[in-house]
């Protein structure tokens, strides 16, 4: 009896449609016109005699073999990658290319410093970089969409590898003209003034959890897209916020009026390291890049690695 085997693109298509839900944006996705994918699923189903997805004008619905089927393909997609990987790794190691997504708090402060050193040092490496919030690069990472992810921890990302690069302390920041204590501690802030960033960003987490006050994550506005945008706001005397020593040293206050201290807590900072998944055939190139980026941060940034 013969078996008919999907085949690579054909998968690539069911898993492009299943994370846009739309053909259209799932062909834009593959690089191919909609009727090119459509037909490509078409037939697929046919050839397997199944319907993976219910068509309608409107709406684009898996049926739930479908759906089960896009997921277990998600994983074969996955598999040829590492299957690269591994013949990658073999042979220069930082050569070629590399997906890594960084989050919003670390891409502005960080990769300006980081990405001309990267390029003296390992010419040949061809970075692609996608900014994400720390669940969507997650996510990214276990479909293999990306390679590796700098990312805030803690942060419960899954079946992760990391490696540490450094400590990022944690600033409070006031409005122009506002005296700040001598010794700003979290009982010192005051919880109806604290502005945060919406839910998605890890380091409002980071933020509640050095201040250790559980109250703050009911009380405090919060009302920022991103860090510049809460800096603004502080600059405008709409209140206060947390922000990493990272964005104070790259400048993100200049020019605002505002003034940060650092936070004296108990456990005042947060932790950038580099994360891959687990078992993943590229990592003696992944803890060599962490290692370039923590030399670098070290002599950029003046601080112990």
């Amino acid at each position: 009896m013969n078996t008919y085997l999907p085949t690579l693109k054909q998968l690539q298509y069911l898993v492009a449609l299943k994370d846009h839900g739309h053909f259209g944006r799932a062909a834009e996705a593959c690089f191919v016109t909609q009727s090119t994918l459509s037909a490509g699923l078409r037939e697929l189903e046919s050839l397997i005699g199944i319907t993976l997805v219910e068509r309608t004008r409107r709406v684009v619905r898996f049926t739930p073999l479908g759906l089960r089927i896009a997921e277990k393909a998600e994983r074969v997609l996955r598999e040829v990658d590492e299957l690269a990987d591994m013949a990658r790794a073999a042979g220069k190691p930082l050569a070629g290319e590399l997906r890594l997504s960084v989050i919003p708090t670390i891409a502005p402060f960080l990769l300006p410093r980081l990405l001309p050193r990267l390029r003296q040092q390992w010419p040949e490496l061809k970075l692609f970089l996608r900014e994400e919030t720390s669940q969507a690069a997650c996510d990214s990472l276990h479909r293999g969409h990306v390679d590796c992810v700098l990312l805030a921890l803690p942060y419960a990302c899954g079946e992760v590898e990391n490696a540490d690069l450094f400590e990022d302390r944690l600033f409070v920041a006031f409005p122009p003209g506002e005296q700040p204590p001598a010794h700003v501690t979290p009982a010192s802030i005051d919880e109806h003034r604290l502005l945060l960033l919406e839910d998605g960003h890890c380091l409002k987490d980071h933020a509640l959890a050095a201040c250790n006050r559980p109250e703050l994550r009911a009380e405090a506005t919060m009302l920022g897209t991103s860090l510049h945008t809460l800096i603004q706001m502080v600059g405008n005397g709409l209140g206060m916020t947390l922000v990493p020593e990272m964005a104070v040293q790259s400048g993100l206050l200049d020019n605002t009026g505002a003034t940060a201290r650092p936070l004296e807590a108990d456990h005042p900072s947060r932790r950038i390291a580099l994360i891959w998944r687990k078992g993943s055939p590229r990592v003696k190139e992944f803890r060599l890049l962490a290692q370039a980026l923590k030399t670098i941060t070290k002599e950029g940034m003046g601080r112990a690695a």
